[in-house]
């Protein structure tokens, strides 16, 4: 597999822990001790520390590690238009198999579309800068939540308070909203020269784990007929993208302060979920939960890479590298290894508080990888 490849041999999901710098930053902010501009240098001094060590430890797809967000998706969808952040009355909406996370969520006000003045473009802008240099062969990779993340918000896990049906009577025209959104967000970010941009989404998970989908068909919504939905929106979202640029997805079960959401292997979303036209596809395959390769059946040889999360971000144990070897061999029953990478199976930091791990221990686990793909692509 060419180095030049994306997703690459070795491959991450995109937030690292926040260094003590930026945790103290923040509360320094909050607490008005310092300015947002302060705040802003102190974030891309980090960010300049974070971008030297990736490619240290040999990556190619290059993140700001997510260090300017508290959430890996809520500070990106509040800056739609249409869509507000907000404080539930009842807490967070989301009950984590450990921690529970911040009580923060976002939610439809009215008709959605892309701001061009949003401020990810700005961090990406900058993040590309310093990523890529000449005799470098880097690229700059950004991550942003999937449009059907504010489906599932909305339609699936709501907590009653949604006036989704009040602005969009019609769903069909929320639907297309949410694609015509992400085409703009899509062609902006292809205007500043991104060549790497990655969906993360949690909602497929959501349409696999058997008690949500028990749940779903409770409330006489199909999970199927939502997936099929699913797979629309980020087709028509897709349609027409730039052909330098590469667009993959992260399958997640959830990951907050090393606790998870979701349960439950591939197959009831297999279908729907390889049938769009997403150039790359991040799955969680770190333990258990995750079930067995056999969904993969369903991936067309179009081109697509499947990056198998083998190592998981959350505990700081090294996993046996034979056990990663067997299990990507494993994979080829139903992918060519030509068309498979392997990457940790999430973030170490979906929210700013991070895993529970050190930083030293999340470089190991992605060194742990790169041994392991110099063995098995070589």
């Amino acid at each position: 597999m060419s180095k030049n490849q994306i997703p690459f041999t070795v491959d991450q999901v995109g937030s690292f822990l926040r260094p003590a710098s930026i945790k103290q930053a923040r509360i320094d902010f909050t607490n008005k001790k310092i300015t947002s501009e302060q705040l802003r240098k102190i974030e891309n001094t980090a960010i300049k520390e974070l971008v030297q060590k990736q490619k240290q430890v040999g990556l190619h797809g290059i993140t700001d590690g997510e260090f300017r967000r508290s959430f890996w998706h809520l500070d990106f969808l509040e800056h739609l238009n249409g869509l507000e952040g907000y404080v539930p009355d009842h807490g967070y909406n989301q009950h984590f198999h450990g921690k529970a996370a911040p009580s923060y969520n976002v939610r439809v006000v009215d008709k959605i579309s892309f701001d061009q003045h949003h401020p990810f473009l700005a961090d990406f802008a900058y993040l590309k800068s310093i990523v890529e240099v000449p005799d470098d062969p880097s690229i700059a990779k950004a991550t942003i939540p999937s449009p059907t993340m504010i489906l599932r918000q909305e339609l699936l896990a709501n907590d009653g308070s949604t006036k989704i049906h009040e602005i969009y009577p019609d769903l069909t025209e929320f639907y297309h909203d949410l694609a015509v959104t992400y085409h703009d967000v899509i062609a902006a970010y292809a205007k500043l020269g991104c060549r790497y941009l990655q969906f993360d989404d949690t909602n497929w998970a959501f349409l696999a784990d058997q008690q949500k989908r028990t749940e779903l068909k409770e409330k006489g919504i199909d999970p199927d007929q939502i997936a099929a939905i699913c797979t629309t929106i980020i087709n028509e979202a897709l349609k027409d993208k730039p052909a330098n640029i590469t667009i993959t997805t992260h399958i997640c079960r959830g990951n907050h302060a090393s606790s998870w959401l979701f349960s439950g292997g591939y197959e009831p979303i297999a279908k729907n979920l390889f049938a769009t036209l997403y150039d790359g596809y991040f799955l969680e395959y770190d333990s258990e939960r995750a079930g067995d390769f056999a969904p993969l059946r369903y991936w067309k040889n179009n081109g697509s890479q499947v990056v198998l999360g083998l190592v998981t971000s959350k505990f700081s144990e090294l996993e046996d590298p034979l056990k990663i070897e067997a299990r990507i061999k494993e994979a080829t029953q139903y992918i060519p290894l030509d068309y498979l990478s392997i990457s940790p199976q999430c973030g170490f930091a979906s929210t700013e508080e991070g895993n529970h791990l050190t930083e030293e221990q999340q470089w190991q686990k992605i060194t742990l990888l790169q041994k392991v793909a110099a063995k098995i692509w070589s």
